[in-house]
């Protein structure tokens, strides 16, 4: 009885703080589901339809040899490489090392509302997914334009073949995710408009191509409504996917229906998705590039029919890349691994790293600002593809409303304040991110994996991991499910200062997430030169708070080598030494404990396996340092960290 009520209550919360329509949308969706119509309305086929169809042509400009070559510059050899992978069968995912590629599934394959979310054969279910994407296939018509050798062309065809006949429409795990077969059908869509000239698209070819897009269009409809309910980045690339389809399958009888149903949603989701100061609702820096791409491809596809983004979404987008450039880092093009990060690129355009973010901010700040922030290089390549006019761009690269970026001399911090609009990806209140000379200094975990055995599902999610304080061991928010907090906590920007440069050099922010015991966090951070100050006080929300609190502050750092003296952290970068000083008030029993890779390093107590990881990208995970300072006391308590570099 106890464990129903505990359901019942955490259910209402859920209702009260998503609020009627997102929780409304989702349980339509979950009546669908389980009453067997989605079954119904996707009916499961060994093929694609039968249709004689025409494909249309001249909607993606392409480029010619020549200027793909000049853009590429040193780069062109890169690009075949990995064309040359994904004909020898391997392919990289999640920006990582080749690995390979299966088209395949190992068993016969029921429809796709059999399969649910999360893993597949025991495995986390976006490695299946990810080669289904089809990302690879751009690297081939890249590849293609680049050489003119039919390989690439014709294995695009062979892998393209082998893949429908073995993973026929809504049958199976590649057609459980409407947004996954979404960004197939953009990527198919790209691959053909690049190759169709080529001898190896052949009329048969063809003709299979337009079957299964015409199938994967159809496949959408059906559950936008659970696509609307998470109003994020499914709605946004579920938009775009039908918003191509109309454009691409002109003949089509739903062919007007989808571009309709696709421009409405599409701009919906951008004007509502992101903020009037460009932070995207997902609270991610990689799902904010993905959200950016998405956009790109959407105005090329509507420039060729002579479509124009309204005003409104227009201004949204100019502030959503003036908000990345923010968090740019010059000097490497990295931005700070910010909330969720599922390795996702849904046209990789580019022989850059997944980690840069100048290929998709040039292109961007081109169309949507009308300038490129940066000088030419090879991250020109994804303007090249994806650039069109822009009739209403704004006129600067800058604007103050930015993420609160505090600057140093020769180095810079993000601290994380956030005002929730839309349910978090991650418990990470006053979060900061440092850097110093291109080395990420403090940083962030990242995600590592969604879906993978305890206690690798989703957990790097958690308060406990990020650079920021914990109070009594909680999180700042309810961590109602793997992806669901409630009761979010909300942060004010309190205070702030500027050096004579007009930089911003110090902030005092703070957040309630702690309100349940009756207590506030605090941090001030300021900067001088390249001398860092970080002052974290938990200060109590009335007076008759007078109990005793433990507290544990965390710095996630490089795996550099390291000397660790009493309060003194020493650290060895390739640039020389820096030193982390942790200081405490009001704390007694304090404890230092350094931890790499879910081992214990120095210090006493236990480790959670999780500490002392840092995740580039999806699947990946390297060692790092976690130096964990823990004490407690009545209130108030504060604890000061100072990160020293050489000058």
């Amino acid at each position: 009885m106890t464990r129903m009520n505990s359901r019942l209550a955490l259910s209402y919360k859920t209702f009260r703080q998503l609020g009627f329509r997102q929780v409304s949308l989702f349980a339509w969706y979950q009546v669908k589901l389980r009453s067997g119509l989605l079954r119904l309305q996707t009916r499961a086929r060994e093929t694609a339809l039968d249709q004689d169809l025409q494909l249309a042509v001249g909607f993606l400009p392409v480029p010619d040899q020549a200027k793909l070559r000049a853009v590429l510059g040193d780069d062109e050899a890169a690009l075949i490489q990995e064309a040359d992978e994904i004909l020898a069968g391997q392919v990289r995912l999640f920006g990582g090392e080749p690995r390979p590629m299966k088209l395949v599934l190992d068993e016969p394959l029921d429809h796709w509302t059999r399969y649910k979310s999360g893993q597949y054969q025991g495995e986390d279910i976006k490695f299946t997914w990810e080669v289904g994407r089809f990302g690879w296939a751009t690297a081939l018509a890249r590849a293609y334009v680049l050489s003119g050798d039919e390989k690439y062309t014709r294995t695009f065809w062979e892998n393209t073949e082998t893949f429908l006949a073995a993973n026929p429409p809504n049958r199976g795990p590649h057609w459980a995710s409407a947004q996954e077969v979404a960004l197939r059908l953009v990527c198919l869509s790209f691959a053909y408009a690049v190759l169709i000239n080529s001898p190896e698209t052949t009329p048969e070819r063809t003709k299979l191509l337009v079957n299964s897009l015409a199938a994967h269009a159809a496949r959408i409809p059906p559950t936008l409504v659970y696509a609307r309910a998470q109003n994020n980045n499914h709605l946004l690339t579920e938009a775009v996917g039908l918003y191509t389809a109309g454009t691409v399958l002109p003949d089509h009888p739903q062919a007007e229906k989808w571009r309709a149903l696709g421009w409405r949603w599409l701009n919906e989701a951008l004007q509502t998705q992101i903020t009037s100061v460009g932070a995207y609702v997902q609270n991610s820096a990689n799902y904010h590039r993905l959200m950016l791409q998405a956009a790109l491809w959407a105005g090329v596809v509507a420039a060729g029919r002579g479509d124009a983004f309204p005003t409104e979404t227009q201004t949204k987008l100019a502030a959503a890349t003036r908000w990345l450039l923010a968090l740019l880092d010059e000097d490497n093009g990295h931005v700070p691994n910010l909330g969720p990060n599922d390795g996702a690129y849904i046209l990789p355009l580019t022989t850059q790293a997944f980690s840069d973010y100048r290929p998709v901010l040039q292109a961007a700040a081109q169309t949507f600002l009308g300038g490129r922030p940066f000088p030419p290089g090879a991250w020109d390549e994804m303007t090249l593809w994806l650039n069109f006019q822009s009739p209403a761009r704004a006129t600067t690269l800058k604007e103050t409303n930015t993420p609160i970026r505090i600057s140093g001399t020769q180095s810079w911090a993000y601290l994380r304040a956030a005002e929730f609009q839309a349910r978090p990806g991650h418990a990470d209140q006053l979060h900061l991110d440092l850097w110093w000379r291109g080395l990420n200094i403090a940083c962030d975990a990242g995600t590592y994996l969604y879906n993978g055995n305890p206690p690798w599902d989703n957990t790097l999610a958690g308060t406990g991991v990020h650079n920021t304080l914990t109070v009594n061991g909680q999180d700042q928010m309810t961590r109602a499910g793997r992806f669901l907090w409630l009761d979010w906590a909300q942060a004010e920007v309190m205070d702030t200062g500027y050096a004579e440069s007009g930089q911003l050099s110090w902030v005092v922010a703070q957040h309630d997430g702690y309100r349940k015991l009756g207590v506030l966090h605090r941090r001030m951070v300021t900067c001088e030169g390249d001398q860092w100050l970080v002052r974290d006080q938990i200060l109590a929300e009335a007076d008759e708070v007078t109990d005793a609190f433990k507290v544990r502050l965390r710095w996630l750092l490089p795996d550099w080598l390291w000397e660790l003296e009493h309060n003194v952290l020493r650290l060895k970068t390739q640039h020389g030494p820096m030193t982390v000083e942790v200081t405490a008030k009001g704390a007694t029993n304090l404890c230092f404990q350094l931890v790499r890779a879910g081992e214990l390093l120095a210090g006493e107590g236990q480790v959670d396996p999780v500490q002392g990881w840092y995740s580039p990208t999806y699947a990946q995970k390297q060692p790092a340092l976690s130096l964990a300072v823990s004490g407690e006391g009545p209130l108030p308590l504060t604890l000061t960290s100072q990160f020293v570099f050489p000058e």
